[in-house]
């Protein structure tokens, strides 16, 4: 005499279980939705930052660079900032009105505007203090227009710099790709003193450069990575060597005035 089968479990009906199936999928999504407002904004993916702040910064460089005479940029004169005013004019016809999706061909435009701006803002630079040197600059009011020009152009040079690189840059930043920051912010250390929507933008970046160049060293916003620490340095030396020979010798020329 054979044993009887054991009796076997009632199937799970299809419907009852893809039903199922959705109510802990959608649960899932919900969390993770709420998990990710309880982030602040750059920490999570957002919807990217326009372009206009930068381009608006890299117009002042070019009439900062157009105001400079001819014998303190590279010759011809108007040839170099023709060429930034086109790069940045295709940048903002070739890319979407926000700064999330990756082009390699946007991001290379990008480099070569920035580097091509600190190259010319560079050799200016140096050109000047040449002629402070050498001691051909002998007009005070000139000699201090001149050196504020290519110092408010150095802070943005940098400006763009800490922009395009910190994080990965505005795209990555979008995208949250990179959660530890090459810049630390107020906000990043303190986040209840700021909206859970801050972020830094590229008018962030270039305050940061600002008070660097004025003090000399990092004031609220610190570098953390080698790299800034690296560009923190080098525009506070240039800052400092910049700002000592133009008040120096522009005093030297008003005393040399005076006793005339």
């Amino acid at each position: 005499m054979t044993n009887p089968a054991p009796p076997s479990e009632p199937p799970v009906e299809p419907r009852r279980l893809s039903a199922l199936e959705r109510r802990v999928l959608e649960s899932a999504k919900k969390a993770q939705h709420l998990e990710a407002e309880m982030l602040p904004a750059w920490l999570r993916p957002t919807r990217g930052e326009h372009r206009w702040q930068m381009g608006a910064a890299v117009v002042i460089a070019i009439g900062l660079q157009l105001s400079l005479p001819a014998h303190l940029t590279i010759k011809p004169h108007y040839v170099v900032p023709i060429v930034e005013g086109a790069i940045l004019l295709g940048l903002f016809i070739a890319s979407p009105p926000r700064l999330v999706k990756h082009s390699t061909g946007l991001h290379v435009s990008a480099l070569a505007l920035i580097g091509l701006i600190s190259a010319d803002t560079a050799i200016s630079a140096g050109l000047l203090v040449h002629e402070i040197v050498s001691g051909t600059a002998d007009s005070a009011p000139r000699l201090l227009l001149q050196g504020v020009a290519i110092w408010l152009a150095n802070i943005i040079v940098f400006g763009l710099w800490y922009w395009e690189f910190d994080r990965g840059g505005p795209v990555a930043r979008a995208h949250a790709t990179r959660k530890h920051p090459d810049l630390l912010f107020p906000q990043m250390q303190q986040p209840d003193i700021a909206s859970p929507d801050w972020e830094p933008t590229f008018f962030d970046y270039l305050s940061t450069s600002f008070t660097n160049a004025t003090a000399f060293s990092p004031t609220d916003t610190m570098p953390l990575s080698r790299w800034a620490k690296a560009m923190f340095l080098l525009q506070s030396a240039i800052s400092l060597v910049t700002v000592a020979l133009v008040i120096s010798r522009a005093v030297n020329i008003f005393q040399d005035v005076t006793q005339k």
